[in-house]
C-alpha cells in the first residue's frame, strides 16, 4: 500500500513539492517521479477506482490520465480488472509494494558535529554495541538528511524480528508478558519500557535506541519498534494489532509513546 504522502512548502522557492515516491514491484524497484502519478496512487491508495473517478481525481484530460495509467500498469506498480457492472470498463488498484520516498528539496540541515561527537566517544569507549548504534544512526540520519524515508522497510524489519521472538516473549498472562518485553528491551539496550495503560494499551519507551541521537524531524521515527510490538501483540492477542505512534523524540517530545490496539479495517 502507499503511505499518504505529505506535501511541504520549499523553504526557498515557497512552491509546493512533492515526494518522489519508491515502489517494489514483480519487475524491480520503480520509482515515480511524476506529480499526476503520485496523486493518482495516492488516490489508489484510500480504494480502487475506476478511469472516470480518476480522471476526476486527477484534474487532467482523459488521454493524459489513460498515458500514466498505462506506464503505471506496464511497470506493474498498479493492475486492473473488469468492472463489475459495465464489462468495458476497468477497476484500477495498488499492484506493489510501497517502500519509501524522498523529497529532494526538502533536505534536513547536517548535524556532522553531533556525529563526530559521538565517532569521539566511540573511539574512546571502545564498546561493540556503541559502534553499531552508531553505524545504524548514521546510516539512517544520512538517509534523512538526503530526503529519504525508510520507515516502511524498517517497520517491515520490525514486524519479523517481532515474528521471531515472539515464542520466547510470549506468556498467556499479559503481565508478565509485559515484563519480558520490559527485560527483553532493557538486556538488548533498546531503552527502556513502561507500561502506562493496559485498557488501552499504551506503552513509553525512554532512552530509545531507534530515535533519540535522529534530527528532530517533527515526525515519528519509530517504524522498527512499531513493527515490533505490531507483531508480539498480533501474536498474543491471536487477530491483527495496530501500533500508533503518538509521542517520540524525533518530534520532540520527552520519551515515545505507543498506543496499541486492534486494526478495524
Amino acid at each position: 500500500m502507499v503511505s499518504k504522502n505529505k506535501n511541504q512548502i520549499n523553504k526557498k522557492t515557497g512552491q509546493l513539492s512533492k515526494p518522489i515516491t519508491i515502489f517494489a514491484t514483480k519487475k524491480g524497484v520503480n520509482v515515480v517521479k511524476s506529480p499526476v502519478k503520485s496523486l493518482i496512487l495516492n488516490a489508489l491508495n484510500e480504494k480502487d477506482l475506476s478511469f472516470d473517478e480518476i480522471v476526476k481525481i486527477a484534474g487532467k484530460s482523459k488521454s493524459t490520465v489513460s498515458a500514466h495509467l498505462k506506464s503505471l500498469t506496464r511497470d506493474s506498480v498498479i493492475g486492473s480488472r473488469t468492472h463489475p457492472h459495465d464489462q468495458r470498463k476497468k477497476i484500477f488498484f495498488i499492484n506493489s509494494r510501497y517502500i519509501g520516498d524522498m523529497n529532494p528539496q526538502e533536505a534536513i540541515e547536517r548535524e556532522e558535529q553531533k556525529v563526530e561527537f559521538l565517532i569521539q566517544n566511540l573511539i574512546d569507549q571502545g564498546n561493540p554495541f556503541e559502534f553499531f548504534r552508531l553505524m545504524f544512526h548514521t546510516l539512517r540520519v544520512e538517509l534523512i538528511q538526503e530526503g529519504i524515508n525508510i520507515d516502511p522497510l524498517l517497520h517491515q524489519a520490525g514486524i519479523r524480528i517481532g515474528q521471531s521472538f515472539y515464542q520466547k516473549l510470549q506468556d498467556p498472562d499479559m503481565d508478565k508478558m509485559l515484563q519480558n518485553l520490559a527485560d527483553f528491551w532493557q538486556a538488548n539496550g533498546l531503552g527502556t519500557i513502561e507500561v502506562f495503560n493496559k485498557e488501552p494499551l499504551v506503552i513509553r519507551a525512554y532512552d530509545c535506541f531507534e530515535c533519540e541521537l535522529l534530527p528532530k524531524t517533527g515526525e515519528s521515527a519509530c517504524a522498527l519498534d512499531s513493527g515490533i510490538l505490531e507483531a508480539l501483540f498480533s501474536g498474543h492477542f491471536a487477530k491483527p494489532m495496530v501500533v500508533e505512534e503518538t509521542k517520540c523524540y524525533a518530534k520532540g517530545d520527552d520519551y515515545c509513546c505507543f498506543v496499541i490496539g486492534p486494526d478495524e479495517e
